[in-house]
This record gives C-alpha cells, sequence and structure tokens, in this order.
C-alpha cells in the first residue's frame, strides 16, 4: 500500500531539521525513528540534493550516504544566509506577516517561543515597510487543532499528562480520558501517539477529534514502546479486510492522495478507479457523501446502496428546512 505523496512531503521536510541536529546520523537509527525501512529512507535521501533554497548548486542540500551513515555537509552554509540575500514580493511579505501573527496567538505557544516569533515579526515588518502595512488590515483564526497541538507539543516537551476530551466517529461519542503523550506526527492529519490511561495501553488520537484539552501536573510516564511503523501508512489494512471499489471523476482524484489503496486505474473521463480495503466499510459512507458528484461507491452493492440512503437522508433534511 503506497505512502501517498502528503505523507512523504511531510516526512522529508521533518528529515531535514532532523539530519541538520544529528550529523552523521545512522541510517538504521533515522529509519527506525521515522518509523519507515531503510530503502524508503535512501530513496528520500536521494531526493533531498535536488532541494534547497535555490537552484544554484551552492544552494542546494549537499546530503549522501555511505549506507551506514548520513552526512550533510554544506548544513551551516544553507541555513546561514551566507548565499544570496532573500528578497520577498509584496504578497509574500504580507502572508508571512499574516502567519506569524496568527501563530503568536496559538494557545499553548511556549513563552520563549512566542518571545522569538514576536521579534522576527518586528523584524520582518521593518524590511516590508510599506507592504507591511496590507498585512494588519488581513486577520487569521485557527481552528481547534492548532491550540491542541501547542498544548500537545508543549506536553510532550515537559513530560506531562494530558486529560482531554475525545470524539470517536466509529461510536459516534465523546470519552474522557488522560493520556500520556509520546510523540506528534502526520499521516494526511495530525495524530499524536500516547499512552492512554482508560484504557491502559497505546493509542492514536487525531489533533482535530479532540474536542477539550487540559495540560495536567502529574507527569507523564508511558511505558518504553517501540514506534508504530508507519511506513505503509497510520492505517494498514489486513488482506482479509472486505474491499471497496470507488470511482471518481477529475475533481476527486485526491481520494488516491489520501486513502491507504491497493489500486488506482485511470478512467476515461480523466478520474480513477480506486480499490481498498477497509476493516470497517460503513466508514466510507462520510467519503461518499464528501465526494457528491465527484464520485461515487461502486462495491459492493450494500455498501453503495447505504451511501445512497444517507445522501437522500441529508437532502431530505435540506428539503424541510427550506
Amino acid at each position: 500500500m503506497a505512502t501517498t505523496a502528503i505523507d512523504r512531503t511531510r516526512r522529508m521536510l521533518s528529515l531535514v531539521t532532523y539530519l541538520r541536529e544529528r550529523p552523521g546520523a545512522r541510517v538504521d537509527e533515522v529509519a527506525r525513528a521515522f518509523g519507515i525501512s531503510e530503502d524508503e529512507l535512501i530513496s528520500d535521501l536521494n531526493v533531498l540534493p535536488m532541494c534547497g533554497t535555490s537552484f544554484r548548486g551552492g544552494d542546494l542540500l549537499d546530503i549522501d550516504t555511505d549506507g551506514e551513515h548520513i552526512w550533510w555537509y554544506n548544513a551551516d552554509a544553507v541555513g546561514s544566509g551566507t548565499g544570496q540575500p532573500l528578497r520577498l514580493a509584496a504578497d509574500e511579505a504580507t502572508a508571512l506577516l499574516v502567519a506569524a501573527r496568527a501563530v503568536a496567538t496559538l494557545p499553548g505557544l511556549r513563552d520563549g517561543d512566542k518571545d522569538a516569533l514576536l521579534r522576527a515579526t518586528a523584524k520582518l515588518e521593518t524590511a516590508a515597510g510599506e507592504s507591511a502595512g496590507a498585512s494588519s488590515r488581513v486577520s487569521v483564526t485557527f481552528e481547534s487543532e492548532g491550540g491542541v497541538f501547542a498544548d500537545v507539543d508543549r506536553a510532550i516537551t515537559e513530560r506531562r499528562r494530558l486529560r482531554i476530551r475525545y470524539y470517536s466517529p466509529g461510536r459516534d461519542e465523546l470519552t474522557d480520558r488522560e493520556i500520556d503523550p509520546i510523540r506528534l506526527f502526520a499521516v494526511g492529519h495530525t495524530y499524536v501517539e500516547a499512552w492512554c490511561r482508560r484504557s491502559e495501553a497505546r493509542r492514536t488520537f487525531r489533533l482535530d477529534r479532540v474536542a477539550g484539552i487540559e495540560l495536567l501536573d502529574t507527569p507523564a510516564d508511558p511505558p518504553a514502546v517501540e514506534p508504530r511503523d508507519l511506513s505503509e501508512g497510520l492505517v494498514q489494512p489486513a488482506p482479509t479486510d472486505p474491499e471497496v471499489v470507488i470511482e471518481t471523476g477529475p475533481g476527486g482524484r485526491w481520494v488516491a492522495e489520501y486513502y491507504p489503496h491497493d489500486a488506482a486505474e485511470e478512467l476515461p473521463d480523466g478520474g480513477l478507479r480506486v480499490t481498498l480495503r477497509t476493516p470497517d466499510p460503513a466508514t466510507l459512507r462520510r467519503l461518499a457523501l464528501r465526494l457528491g458528484g465527484d464520485g461515487r461507491i461502486v462495491s459492493p452493492p450494500e455498501l453503495a446502496e447505504s451511501a445512497r440512503e444517507a445522501a437522500r437522508a441529508a437532502l431530505d433534511q435540506y428539503e424541510e428546512l427550506a
């Protein structure tokens, strides 16, 4: 089951930071830290030298491996600003300033990080000159996931327990539980892997499903566990799980990027026929509703009919409101 392009991009961005802090890191240790095979890591390393701050030779990442260790020969030069000065267009400066001010308002942001961000914002305002004026007329408010991320990140750094209220869509219920966070990761969505004190087992929680969060003074003390292997994605269906076939139009091709699948065949109209497996096919009804006219469930027939019934019920609700 293939990792999506979005998952790989996120992983490679994290890999750059990881390697900068660990000169000569061992291949096996880096692969284990990212939950991927050594072959997948080598494949990522073959792409990174084509990335950088510009396409000029000196600004590209000079990363290499001898199969055992990984070496980044120009890490200091790439990040030191010794190349050409960065020049921002007015729209780029505006976007950066708006984003920086929005991030500074996130709840749970550590004081040191907030101070550093505000200082950087002030410098950018000075450098942007008149362009900074437009940014003051735009504001951004993050959804709840941003605040949750900040609290979880702080809990991991300070080794503290969290109390969360979590929504489980499969059961359509909210539960309260205390967790000892282990790590944050992104596979399509952002998750926290944690030791759940309610179930006394390792659990994975999607941040946008956290309805409430509280940072506790109780020290976090999760048992020593091996990180989950995420090389095949977060959801790893078994070969015996039911098969579902979805056909999409051109506007629904994103399904193949976001959902692990066994096959994605091109259709004459520019769409895809996506074959995937899931232990609970009923959970894909929501996907069918989201696709609307850009896709449909083809099989199994009972799931296709269930999706049609859900769509009819939704339309009936709109008619009642009208």
